[in-house]
């Protein structure tokens, strides 16, 4: 039968691996997971109307979502492609319409 200073003995050679468990966990897979499930979040999201990327480089307008393929247009002549949902890499903020007028410099100074 152990007894007290051999538990003792048992914890401490224990305890270090269960304290790397513990920092690999919310270090990488617990932050892993929020990024995942973000990620999720943002894809299922998507409305017809909305401006995304791909992963493949291409920006356009999504105008049709039937399950897990979406439609999108990506120029003026209005070509359309045809993507999976995971395909998306994230929305696009929405164009700003007004462009500042250039600074003028100060005509005084020579």
């Amino acid at each position: 039968m152990p007894t007290g200073q051999q538990y003792l003995e048992i914890i401490v050679n224990i305890a270090p691996i269960i304290l790397l468990v513990a920092v690999f966990y919310f270090m990488l897979i617990r932050p892993q997971r929020k990024r995942d499930k973000a990620e999720r979040d943002m894809r299922n999201s998507i409305e017809v109307g909305d401006e995304i990327s791909t992963i493949g480089g291409f920006i356009g307008r999504v105008v049709n979502i039937k399950d897990d393929v979406l439609i999108i247009e990506t120029s003026n002549d209005r070509t359309k492609l045809k993507i999976y949902r995971w395909a998306i890499r994230g929305k696009e903020a929405p164009a700003t319409e007004t462009v500042e007028a250039p600074k003028e410099a100060n005509k005084d100074a020579k």
